[in-house]
């Protein structure tokens, strides 16, 4: 069972940047997808993908975040860290942010969230115009 925890999050102003980080740990595979997606208020159903990397390094963003936010990871065996580097963001990017991780396969879902079988419990991202 992998776990994950979040942190990071907090308020800022529209142009401003955050980094969230994720701990993972329990799991001893060298495959892996990771990633970041986010819920909205009112939305409490829908977790819309924010950006994905798996063991190879390889990334992929959603359009709505391409050129602004950056998903990079520290990787040791049986632990590593996500980091989602935020820039330039707006009000739509308010929400709740959470890690997620798949193991002993790539991101072959892409930036879907039915991929992913492990979850944090989400960090706050509140960006006021």
């Amino acid at each position: 069972q992998v776990q994950l925890v979040e942190s990071g999050g907090g308020s800022v102003q529209a142009g401003g940047s955050l980094r969230l980080s994720c701990a993972a740990s329990g799991y001893k595979y060298s495959f892996f997808c990771m990633g970041w997606f986010r819920q909205v208020p009112g939305k409490e159903r829908q977790r819309l993908g924010v950006a994905v990397i798996d063991s190879d390094n390889r990334a992929m963003y959603a359009d709505s975040v391409k050129g602004r936010f950056t998903i990079s990871q520290d990787y040791a065996m049986n632990m590593n860290t996500l980091y989602l580097q935020m820039n330039s963001l707006k009000p739509e990017d308010t929400a709740t942010y959470y890690c997620a991780a798949e193991v002993g396969t790539l991101c072959g879902g892409g930036i879907k969230p039915w991929w992913f079988n492990s979850w944090g419990q989400g960090t706050q991202v509140t960006v006021s115009s």
